[in-house]
């Protein structure tokens, strides 16, 4: 952890040195977990930002909390690489004034600006520069590792709730118990949609709901550890999909193959976006490309970049990606490393989950019990 931290302060004062900028603060859950090698800020799980900060200058990094959250952080959290500056929890300015003084009243490059909105830096912030956004989105070796933990933990969760589901469960219910699921394997249950029986056709985002779930149901997760995001779909069906439902699942593992075959390194999002609504014509749905986003690029974010017909980011080696291709009640979604040799990883693939295999790869199918 220590080594990794290393290289990414490494990376920061490099940006430091080429944009001449005296500082870099990061509050929003995703950079503080990059930044500290999957340390958490997060105490309320909906929010954008922390109860912890890194502040980092040529010289030194920090982290900025309060008196409440120091002691928690410093004994579970941080690693050994940072100075902790602790600000009175009812005077907030005084952090303000550290920063200032630290960086010589001069600009930094910030993720957040003083109103709390994402990525609308002040006149004294600048934002983050594409190339640390780049740096933040190509996977290092000990990052790989805790994402294979995180994929791994979350297919287990996810086959574990399923296998136990009962057509008279509520949505509520399905989405508890995976939620709890989670959180037994120490995972935060960032998003949990269910929709069962009824709702299914009708809703691409499907938030749970007092409903039964009825003959079948269908379970997502954006699952996050470390503040990396495992993102998968999977089905259940009490007795036999129809031949018609069969076929709208047969049809997603068929168009989402398209995408995942074009995921190697230095092909633009916008390519594999339009070979989708290629796929998607061809198999008879040509406006199902416009009824939910695709997917794209995950990692410490849900999606850290949505493809859509003009995104010109480009994929590159131990990138993570997830895809998410959908027909009116049937979907597919996993999240893949993108490795040296091309090939994609699974890491949210669980062996015990009903699959089959397609243009050589082992996709989830409906589990029918």
């Amino acid at each position: 952890m220590s080594e990794e931290v290393s290289t990414k302060l490494g990376l920061i004062r490099e940006t430091l040195s080429q944009t001449e900028m005296n500082g870099l603060r990061l509050r929003g859950t995703d950079w503080f977990a990059w930044a500290t090698a999957g340390a958490s800020n997060t105490v309320l799980l909906t929010a954008e930002t922390g109860v912890a900060e890194v502040l980092v200058t040529g010289q030194d990094a920090w982290i900025l909390t309060d008196e409440i959250e120091a002691q928690r952080l410093q004994d579970e959290e941080l690693p050994h690489n940072f100075k902790l500056h602790i600000n009175p929890w009812a005077d907030p300015t005084a952090r303000e004034t550290f920063v200032r003084d630290a960086t010589d009243g001069g600009k930094i490059i910030s993720d957040v600006c003083d109103n709390a909105k994402r990525h609308r830096p002040t006149s004294q912030k600048q934002p983050i520069p594409h190339s640390l956004q780049q740096y933040k989105r190509v996977l290092l070796p000990t990052e790989l590792e805790r994402y294979r933990q995180v994929g791994q933990k979350a297919s287990a969760a996810m086959t574990e709730v399923l296998q136990a589901a009962q057509p008279t469960w509520t949505e509520y219910q399905l989405a508890g118990a995976g939620a709890e699921a989670l959180w037994a394997r120490g995972l935060h249950p960032a998003l949990t949609l269910v929709a069962g029986e009824r709702r299914l056709p009708l809703y691409r985002h499907a938030t749970p709901t007092e409903e039964k779930i009825g003959r079948q149901a269908m379970l997502v997760f954006c699952a996050r550890r470390y503040g990396l995001y495992a993102n998968l779909t999977r089905f259940v069906c009490f007795g036999r999909l129809s031949n018609d439902q069969a076929q709208l699942h047969h049809h997603v593992r068929e168009i989402e193959a398209h995408a995942l075959s074009l995921c190697q390194p230095g092909t633009t999002l916008d390519t594999i976006y339009h070979a989708l609504a290629q796929a998607y014509e061809q198999h008879g749905f040509a406006d199902a490309i416009r009824q939910h986003h695709q997917g794209g690029t995950t990692g410490y974010l849900a999606r850290e970049i949505v493809a859509n017909p003009l995104t010109k980011d480009f994929l590159t080696e131990n990138m993570a990606i997830a895809w998410n291709p959908s027909l009116t009640g049937a979907k597919v979604e996993d999240t893949f490393v993108i490795l040296k040799d091309g090939n994609l990883e699974n890491l949210t693939f669980d062996p015990n989950f009903p699959s089959v295999e397609v243009a050589g790869r082992l996709r989830a199918v409906p589990w029918e019990i």
